[in-house]
């Protein structure tokens, strides 16, 4: 008994030395299974869905659980960094030291001009985050870049995350000039070219295109609904006293004063 006793103390003091060790933490890091890191500050598990707030409460990515690897706490202002798997996959892993993918499309969104919350959903919708993703058409990275795309836009690599957003994210912007700034059509333009948009005068009819186009809608217009509300004051409920209405008198027989004022005096007639 007595030894049990000395464990349990001896547990407890180990416990309080390591959380007295622990540095303060400012953000979290979920590591995916493709190696890339994104900072958030927290999360939480919708469904088969894991949100990651990168902005407090205004700004979020969704993440599917299951391409999540493991969670990093991140010490404020330290690097992030892949995994040695990741690494060996990479041509250039090093771009990737000290920034993540919130602050990539941060730098893309504010020189083309564009909602970071626009850009994740692009990014979510084309390669669900996957820095290695190939579509059976050949389009590559994170936005989906064709070959043909990225040597025009000068994206040498379309692998390295920050090549692949920079000129994923000017793309679209040019798109959007293109159309005049109808959102639609840049994104169906997007997905099936814009040689299709021109060719049918908007939307083209292909399924694909138009589910493309709805779940980046949706994502789009979730996050800036998630934005509104948290930006809304917390206004208390102020109780309002009932008003009191007095209840009517019972019927009391008038006193003769009473009845003199209520009953007029008769007249008499002059002579």
């Amino acid at each position: 008994m007595r030894k049990s006793l000395q464990t349990i103390a001896w547990a407890a003091i180990i416990a309080l030395v390591a959380m007295s060790a622990n540095p303060c933490l400012a953000a979290d890091s979920a590591v995916l299974r493709n190696g890339f890191a994104i900072r958030h500050q927290r999360r939480e598990i919708i469904g088969t869905i894991t949100r990651l707030y990168v902005d407090g409460a205004s700004s979020f990515v969704d993440i599917p659980t299951i391409e999540i690897d493991h969670f990093e706490a991140v010490p404020e202002e330290a690097p992030l960094h892949l995994t040695p798997e990741a690494s060996d996959k990479l041509v250039n892993p090093r771009a990737l030291n000290k920034v993540d993918l919130n602050e990539l499309v941060k730098t893309a969104s504010g020189t083309y001009r564009l909602d970071p919350d626009l850009v994740n959903s692009v990014i979510r919708a084309e390669s669900g985050f996957n820095v290695r993703a190939v579509s059976p058409k050949g389009a590559q990275g994170l936005m989906q870049l064709m070959p043909q795309t990225s040597s025009q836009l000068g994206v040498q690599n379309a692998f390295d995350p920050q090549s692949n957003v920079e000129g994923g994210t000017r793309y679209l912007r040019e798109l959007l000039e293109r159309y005049n700034f109808d959102l639609i059509k840049a994104l169906a333009a997007y997905n099936a070219g814009p040689q299709r948009v021109e060719q049918y005068g908007g939307v083209p009819p292909y399924y694909e295109t138009k589910a493309y186009i709805a779940r980046i809608v949706r994502d789009f217009n979730k996050k800036k609904l998630a934005a509104n509300v948290a930006a809304q004051p917390v206004v208390s409920k102020k109780v309002v006293p009932k008003k009191v209405v007095p209840k009517k008198a019972a019927n009391v027989p008038k006193t003769p004063e009473t009845r003199a004022k209520a009953t007029p005096a008769p007249t008499t007639a002059s002579n």
